[in-house]
């Protein structure tokens, strides 16, 4: 490895069970609608994690639907059954064979499910209280969980988890964050219930606890050696009532009571500002590491295309640099960084790389006809 300014992203990374990856670059979870319909991976799928798998110290998958009523997108692929459990240790497979560590993000949809994509054709949520869309308008009204429901997915996370050990994942992330199920529960826009698992903010954290917990215990019962339990959120909601940053305090706290091996926090632009909750004017990703202290490294994200970019997030304070759109431009990302040519990192997807860059058809067309997704190379 050359010594260059961006050493400090090459540095090796371990976390307080013991283990240590690479360097402190990670591929963050993104979705890429490629998987087959019965919930398997897809041969295109593995090649596209393999492409991407060979210079970030830890993969994070796109998300899987721990019950098949939590399927969030067309061409997501499942955890909720064993017979997945080849075609999960394939991806695993795939992605370790790279040198890369490999976690599994865990996940129910809630009311974000497209009732296209649900047998039933019925979301569920907190509560029956349909998401505020982009240009006001509404999703589809969901249907409020019963008690016996929730305790039934609290289960479906802790099997999800036990599903990923026996596949050799080498962790799992909870996905509490852009506005799916768990952020449903955690909300006051979205949970309006008035028995255990709503009403205060105490009962908001109860479903998200509850699922942190039977994820420690599938992971205490069943892994052998160590296993990752991460947790990623959204720090603030624009809705009102919604999610403050004084209530993501209280989230932070009350997961790092629980005890994880890291944080993730989901932002759009890694230096965003706070709406409100605080007095603190410093960036949202600041005062959440800050609220971590030493109890949890957190994982930073957010549109950080350059090697510039992702050196300076680390004056944040966070652990690991997360990398989602960046890597779906230039897979040799890392490489690029560790030989001494930064300067050549693409920041541009080039509209006529597919095969270079080894992205599936669906999650390319997804690309292309999403502006401003990407920086497009003219």
């Amino acid at each position: 490895m050359l010594k260059t300014e961006y050493s400090p992203l090459l540095e090796t990374f371990k976390f307080k069970n013991g283990i240590e990856l690479k360097n402190r670059v990670v591929m963050a979870p993104m979705t890429n609608f490629s998987s087959n319909e019965d919930g398997t991976v897809s041969r295109p799928e593995l090649d596209y994690y393999i492409r991407r798998s060979g210079g970030a110290g830890m993969v994070i998958t796109a998300c899987v639907y721990v019950s098949r009523g939590g399927k969030g997108f067309p061409g997501e692929f499942g955890a909720d059954h064993d017979g997945l459990i080849p075609s999960l240790r394939e991806l695993a497979e795939a992605i370790k064979g790279e040198g890369a560590k490999a976690v599994l993000q865990i996940f129910h949809g809630g009311r974000q499910c497209p009732p296209e994509q649900l047998v039933d054709g019925q979301p569920v949520s907190a509560s029956d209280v349909p998401a505020e869309l982009p240009g006001g308008g509404q999703g589809a009204v969901p249907r409020p969980l019963t008690d016996e429901e929730i305790t039934g997915i609290i289960a479906d996370f802790g099997e999800a988890t036990r599903r990923a050990i026996e596949a050799g994942f080498d962790g799992v992330e909870i996905h509490g964050a852009n506005g799916y199920l768990l952020q449903q529960f955690f909300s006051p826009h979205s949970n309006r219930r008035e028995d255990r698992w709503g009403g205060d903010l105490q009962k908001r954290l109860a479903f998200p606890l509850a699922v942190l917990r039977s994820v420690k215990a599938a992971v205490k019962q069943h892994a052998e050696g160590a296993f990752l339990v991460g947790y990623r959120f959204s720090p603030e909601e624009p809705e009102t009532p919604g999610i403050t940053m004084a209530d993501t305090f209280a989230l932070i706290d009350a997961l790092t009571a629980e005890g994880l091996d890291y944080l993730h926090a989901s932002l759009m632009e890694l230096w965003s500002l706070p709406r409100r909750g605080t007095e603190d004017s410093r960036p949202r990703i600041e005062q959440i590491v800050d609220r971590a202290g030493d109890k949890a490294p957190v994982i930073g994200v957010g549109s950080l295309y350059s090697a510039a970019d992702a050196l300076k997030s680390l004056d944040s304070g966070i652990s690991l640099v997360a990398l989602g759109r960046p890597l779906l431009i230039e897979p040799d990302w890392v490489q690029k960084l560790a030989g001494g040519r930064a300067d050549e990192i693409k920041t541009e997807l080039d509209p006529a790389a597919q095969a270079e860059l080894v992205i599936p058809d669906p999650l390319w067309r997804a690309l292309i006809h999403t502006p401003g997704w990407l920086p497009v190379k003219q």
